[in-house]
C-alpha cells in the first residue's frame, strides 16, 4: 500500500479470477488493468497438427518445465525493473512518476493541461501506463498472466512482431477505456489490456491445437493459425469470446461496490482483447497461416 505523507493507509485494487475451465482449457490467473477514481495519484488501484513444412519440432521431454521465450522474461523484467525504481522514490516523487507514466484521458485530450509531463506524456502513456502496477500483488499477478498467454504467443511471432503486438493491443485497451470514459481525470496503469490482447491472439490457434487431442497451447508454434473468416464462424471460439466479454461486463457492475476507491478497467481488458483477436494475423509467422482474409 502506498501512505500519504501523514502516514494513512490508501486502499489499492487489485483481483484474479478463476476463467471457466470449459471455455479456456484451463484455469488461469486473470491480470487486472486497474482505474484509479481518485484524480491524483495518491489513490492507486492499485494433438497437435502434423508438423507443416519448416514447423519447430515439438518440445522434447529433455527440455526444461520452465520454456519461457526471452522476450517474454524481458518484459517480465521491465514490470519489476519500474515497480523497484518506484518504490525506490519518496512518496511524492512516486505520486509525481506515477501521474507522468499512467495514462490520464483528460491529459492525452488536453482537457486538463497542468498534469505532469502536459501533451506529450498524454501520448507517451498509451505506452507507459502499460508498465507500471499497483503494488506487489497487481504486479504477480499480471506477470503469471503474461507467463500463461505471452510464452505460447511468443513461440509463434518473431520477438520485434511481439513486442509490436504486444504495445498495440495495450494502445487499443487505453483507447477504448478513452472512447467509453471520455474526458475523465482518472490514472489507468497495468499491462492487461496488452495481455488480453494476448489472450484474443491465442483464441485463434489454441482451439485448433484442442481438436486433434492435445492441450491447445503447447507446442502452439507447431499449430496453423486460424483464419479469421473460419474463427468468427466456429462455435468454440464465439463461445468463449462470449464468455469473456461477458465476465468483463459483469465485473463492471460487480466490482464497482469493492472498494472506496478503485475499479477494475473492463474496457481496457476488451479493447485489448479485440484488437489482439481481430490483428493477430497481421503479427504471425506468415508459414503458419493459411488464409487471413
Amino acid at each position: 500500500m502506498q501512505r500519504r505523507p501523514g502516514g494513512a493507509r490508501l486502499p489499492e485494487q487489485h483481483s484474479c479470477h478463476h476463467l471457466l475451465q470449459g471455455i479456456f482449457a484451463a484455469v488461469l490467473l486473470e491480470g487486472i488493468a486497474v482505474r484509479v477514481v481518485s484524480p491524483r495519484a495518491d489513490v492507486l488501484a492499485g494433438w497437435r497438427h502434423p508438423l507443416r513444412a519448416g514447423a519447430r519440432p515439438p518440445l522434447s521431454h529433455r527440455e526444461p518445465i520452465f520454456n519461457v521465450p526471452g522476450v517474454v522474461l524481458c518484459l517480465l523484467a521491465v514490470f519489476f525493473a519500474v515497480h523497484l525504481g518506484r518504490w525506490a522514490l519518496s512518496p511524492a516523487d512516486n505520486r509525481w512518476m506515477t501521474e507522468l507514466l499512467a495514462f490520464i484521458p483528460a491529459r492525452t485530450t488536453g482537457a486538463v493541461p497542468d498534469l505532469p509531463g502536459g501533451r506529450l506524456a498524454g501520448i507517451a502513456s498509451l505506452v507507459t501506463h502499460i508498465f507500471v502496477h499497483g503494488d506487489l500483488p497487481h504486479l504477480f499477478i499480471n506477470s503469471a498472466w503474461l507467463l500463461a498467454f505471452g510464452s505460447p504467443v511468443a513461440r509463434r511471432t518473431d520477438p520485434l512482431r511481439f513486442l509490436a503486438f504486444f504495445l498495440l493491443t495495450g494502445i487499443a485497451g487505453a483507447l477504448f477505456y478513452l472512447a467509453i470514459n471520455g474526458n475523465v481525470v482518472t490514472l489507468l496503469v497495468g499491462a492487461s489490456g496488452a495481455i488480453s490482447g494476448l489472450m484474443g491472439a491465442a483464441f485463434r490457434f489454441m482451439f485448433a491445437g484442442m481438436e486433434h487431442g492435445g492441450p491447445g497451447l503447447a507446442a502452439s508454434d507447431d499449430i496453423s493459425l486460424t483464419p479469421l473468416s473460419q474463427a468468427l464462424r466456429d462455435r468454440r471460439i464465439l463461445l468463449a469470446v462470449a464468455g469473456w466479454t461477458g465476465l468483463n461486463i459483469l465485473l463492471a457492475w460487480w466490482a464497482a461496490g469493492l472498494t472506496e476507491a478503485a475499479g477494475i478497467a473492463w474496457e481496457a481488458h476488451l479493447g485489448g482483447f479485440y484488437a489482439g483477436f481481430l490483428l493477430y494475423g497481421l503479427f504471425d509467422r506468415p508459414r503458419l497461416i493459411e488464409d487471413d482474409a
